[in-house]
């Protein structure tokens, strides 16, 4: 890494750091205020495990944060609902669960961790070291508390001895386990053989056009395959859908909102000043650093003398590889990216300004500014259209909800659901017959309503339903039971099985005969361009790679592997046809290779063989274990499905 690259993620390397050094937790931290969320208690109990509670607050933490993480690495690409959508709620509340479970089994098993190993651990973690020694409890401290949010002592060091507790744990099960030099070399060779191809893919579908099917053909397929064809049950609804779309429309946002919205989401409309700077830098580490210093000085005055060549002497002096070659040139950067000291040095220069010399721990720097641009913000009468459009979205989402449970409270029958759609303006609609997973109509698709619409009983009604529109209520209309259709109904769905088939028994047929002739071809190419083929070659690929016009294929990989260079495969059948396959070139593991990879290989197949055993070790574990979960109050606490916000940024501080 070079020395910008660290200056660069110097705020924001503890917390990767952590997760990638202390097995298996990664931890995640935001201030807790001890607010309430949806009427309920940060202290209320989400879950317990042995005694031991996870609560709201622990849960919004690790939440807020998870959000935070994935909204710096996509920005407005991806949206709370997306996440919601993927089960990150639940999720995140299995991993606590697991994580205290296996500090619970690990006490179980009567493993403790002291306060001594606590602070080995702090004093050997690269994240706290610099120049081979412990940075120091002031800076240690200082440490934690510029990460974003800060992190007490107590609350890491009591983080980290569960972690190590974990680690014991997963030791003590698993410590013995281990992988054979064979079973090495075998999976180093499987990963690392690699051959270079020429392909020749036979398509069924270019065979298609000399396919003829009679009915006698299609009669044959049918009878033949009766219960494929089968017609599967279907039911219709009446529904009436509350369109949020049409509640939105009727919604008003004062401005009074507008302006508390900016305020309180000013960030999101505002771009942060940064500055273009390129710079010199002299190194101080392992050297004598008044002879660094004095170097720097000479430096110095050579790119104050007139007519000096900044980008040059970067080149000459500059002793950051990263930007050296470049001139110096650092590109444009915010605050909060550089080291303290270089950041002020840097704002603090305008456009064309040199610095003095300016110390941070890597060395002395020159500073050169070639650009400043200020904070911009948007203001508020420029974004309003956005925010309003964005209140009003919000708006109607909650409205729309409390309208469908009045409405769910109304409506017992059929009778009242038509009563009830009318006072209301909604209409009800009857939907036309539906399969089990088949959109219902212009209804779309709604697995809910779908789902009940098999499992209700005549005059039944859903209670009020999320759909993508809006909410729905529904109750049954008829059904139609599965049967197996005439030949009449399923004619086309028949003649394009039999053409597919009968094409895929030309193609492999030809395919052999061709097969046959390349493999005593003396030239292959001449012998594919006189069949009227051509090749697809490959570079060197090894085991899993997409093959051309194919796609990764176990078969084609089997064969090939297995011949020497210049061997030829016969014909090897693939779903869209057949291929036949050229070895042009091998690259075998050489014993050097074997050797050299061998040892981290090793402790990753070791890894792989442990983390299963233990993870099937912990499953039957927490089947002994004291553990509740409330599913209710997540529930409560996360409440409806966040709808798509009508711009791509997603609205910081929805879950806070």
């Amino acid at each position: 890494m070079t020395t910008l690259d660290w200056m660069r993620r110097h705020r924001g390397w503890l917390k990767w750091s952590l997760a990638v050094l202390i097995i298996p937790f990664a931890f995640f931290f935001v201030p807790n205020n001890n607010v309430t969320t949806a009427g309920i208690s940060p202290d209320t109990v989400l879950a317990d495990v042995e005694g031991q509670s996870i609560t709201v607050a622990e849960f919004q933490r690790r939440y807020n944060a998870q959000l935070q993480q994935y909204r710096n690495a996509y920005g407005g690409q991806i949206s709370e609902q997306m996440l919601r959508q993927l089960g990150i709620d639940q999720q995140i509340l299995q991993s606590l669960v697991d994580e205290q479970a296996m500090v619970a089994e690990a006490r179980k098993q009567n493993l403790t961790v002291s306060d001594i190993e606590v602070r080995q651990r702090i004093l050997s973690l690269p994240a706290f070291m610099e120049n081979g020694q412990f940075i120091g409890e002031t800076r240690y401290r200082q440490l934690l508390s510029m990460q974003n949010p800060p992190l007490t002592t107590r609350e890491f060091e009591e983080q980290l001895r569960q972690a190590i507790l974990a680690e014991k744990l997963r030791t003590s099960v698993t410590g013995w386990m281990s992988v054979t030099d064979a079973d090495v070399a075998q999976e180093f060779r499987q990963r690392n053989e690699k051959v270079k191809l020429e392909l020749v893919p036979l398509t069924a579908d270019s065979m298609k056009s000399q396919v003829t099917v009679t009915d006698a053909d299609l009669q044959t397929r049918f009878d033949a395959n009766k219960e494929t064809y089968r017609i599967g049950e279907k039911r219709k609804v009446k529904y009436a859908l509350l369109e949020v779309e049409k509640v939105r429309e009727t919604v008003q946002v004062p401005d009074a909102d507008v302006e508390a919205f900016y305020t309180q989401n000013k960030a999101q409309y505002t771009t942060e000043g940064r500055v273009r700077a390129s710079h010199i830098l002299l190194k101080t580490e392992g050297k004598d650093e008044a002879a660094v210093k004095a170097k720097a000085e000479a430096v110095l005055a050579q790119v104050k003398a007139p007519g000096a060549d900044f980008a040059a002497l970067a080149k000459a002096n500059s002793e950051d590889e990263g930007s050296a070659v470049n001139g110096g040139d650092l590109n444009y950067f915010g605050k909060g990216q550089m080291v303290p000291e270089f950041e002020q040095a840097a704002f603090g220069l305008k456009a064309g300004e040199v610095s003095g010399l300016v110390k941070t721990t890597f060395g002395f720097h020159i500073i050169k500014v070639i650009d400043s641009q200020p904070e911009t913000s948007r203001p508020v009468a420029e974004v309003k259209p956005e925010i309003v459009d964005q209140l009003k979205w919000q708006k109607a989402q909650q409205e729309a909800e409390q309208i469908a449970k009045a409405m769910e409270a109304a409506i017992k029958s059929p009778a009242d659901m038509e009563k009830v759609a009318k006072e209301r303006g909604v209409t009800v609609v009857e939907s036309p017959l539906f399969l089990r997973d088949e959109p219902i109509g212009e209804l779309g698709a709604a697995p809910d309503v779908a789902a009940r619409a098999f499992t209700m009983k005549d005059g039944e009604i859903t209670p009020a339903l999320r759909v993508s529109r809006g909410w729905v209520f529904a109750t049954p209309a008829g059904r139609q039971d599965s049967y197996i259709p005439q030949l009449a109904e399923v004619t086309a769905r028949v003649r394009e099985d039999v053409v597919r088939e009968k094409a895929a028994e030309l193609v492999k047929t030809r395919a052999a005969a061709i097969a046959a002739d390349l493999r005593t071809a003396t030239d292959f190419a001449a012998a594919v361009k006189k069949a009227g083929l051509e090749t697809k070659p490959t570079e060197l690929i090894a085991r899993g790679a997409a093959l051309p016009d194919i796609g990764p294929n176990a078969e084609v990989e089997k064969a090939v592997f297995a011949l020497p260079q210049g061997g030829v495969t016969g014909a090897i059948t693939t779903p869209n046809g057949a291929v036949i396959a050229r070895v042009v070139e091998r690259a075998d593991v050489t014993d050097q290779q074997l050797a050299d990879g061998r040892d981290a290989l090793r402790e990753e197949l070791t890894n792989q063989r442990r983390d299963r055993f233990f993870s099937a070790y912990m499953q039957k574990a927490k089947t002994s274990l004291a553990i509740a979960v409330k599913q209710d109050v997540l529930t409560q606490l996360m409440g409806p499905m966040p709808a798509a916000p009508a711009f791509p940024a997603p609205v910081p501080g929805t879950m806070q």
